[in-house]
């Protein structure tokens, strides 16, 4: 049986969330078993793992969408915001960016100036925050929805491989966004990422899911060649540009 992984402890800040013994079970399978680990509040978590190791499955049982054993205990007075892998929305709806968000702000009862604060905080630009859902680009969509998901004011955050669909010069830039707004406003982060370089740069720690073994740590001390060569079960190559972030 693979052993839970444990956030170490000693001294610490504050929770952001704490997870013990998950489990979620589809039929007789279980995807997820006797998994732990914490986030510290303001803390930025990289989850990584192959494909099938039950990255996606974690996130939704953090925001109770799906059924699970064990214990998630969110900081008190924490508010989620949530950007998945894949949104079901018609993406040839004649609806604007900007519409889209201010329907989010009325439901939310949201004043409708938060609505234009985010789409600045996260560099969408006015022209294109008017243009309809379908002519954004990659990056901008994801943009809008990081927007959409900050309206609210959460406290914490939670991406599903946020640069899905983005070309590769545009990914930099929307983690360093992504980075930036979470630092300013003290955000708890979570998001899953294939981009080893990307979890060294942006991410404080990391939680390894496979099948295998699995790991929690700094980047810097968890990625070893070696230990992603047995996450993977295939060697893994990299290059991290610029170092980690200071």
């Amino acid at each position: 049986m693979t052993p839970p992984v444990t956030a170490p402890l000693g001294a610490q800040a504050p929770s952001g969330v704490e997870v013990s013994g998950l489990g979620v079970r589809f039929g007789t399978k279980d995807v997820l078993k006797d998994l732990s680990f914490r986030v510290a509040k303001g803390e930025a978590l990289a989850v990584i793992g192959p494909n099938g190791c039950g990255k996606t499955v974690l996130f939704k049982a953090l925001i109770g969408a799906l059924p699970y054993r064990g214990r998630v205990e969110w900081a008190e007075g924490t508010r989620v915001g949530y950007v998945p892998q894949k949104l079901d929305i018609e993406r040839d709806l004649p609806v604007s960016g900007r519409d889209f968000l201010r329907a989010k702000a009325e439901v939310s009862r949201t004043p409708p100036i938060e609505v234009e604060r985010q789409l600045s905080r996260v560099g969408l630009d006015p022209a294109a925050a008017s243009q309809a859902l379908g002519t954004l680009s990659g990056g901008q969509f994801q943009r809008l929805l990081v927007a959409f998901a900050l309206l609210g004011r959460p406290t914490a955050l939670l991406l599903d491989e946020p640069t899905a669909g983005v070309d590769e010069p545009g990914q930099e830039g929307l983690y360093e966004m992504i980075r930036r707004v979470q630092q300013e406003e003290g955000l708890t982060l979570l998001f899953i990422s294939h981009e080893v370089s990307v979890v060294y740069r942006f991410a404080d720690n990391v939680l390894c899911l496979s099948r295998g073994p699995r790991c929690y740590g700094p980047p810097v001390e968890v990625l070893t060649p070696e230990r992603l060569g047995e996450i993977y079960g295939a060697p893994v190559r990299f290059h991290l540009h610029g170092g980690p972030p200071g």
